[in-house]
């Protein structure tokens, strides 16, 4: 899922960089989305791992 992450960021850097205020936009806001669901499901992990123990 980071990794998804970090692919949307480095698109919407190169899209912005050759002008494509649209799709820069889009890439990020995907990013972003990704980013905070992947820190959610990563919460989650560690705190069902120490419920476990």
């Amino acid at each position: 899922m980071l990794r998804w992450a970090v692919i949307f960021f480095v698109v919407a850097i190169i899209a912005a960089v050759f002008g494509f205020g649209g799709i820069a936009g889009a890439a990020t806001e995907i990013a972003r989305i990704l980013f905070f669901i992947f820190v959610i499901l990563f919460a989650v992990s560690l705190i069902m791992r120490m419920i476990k123990r």
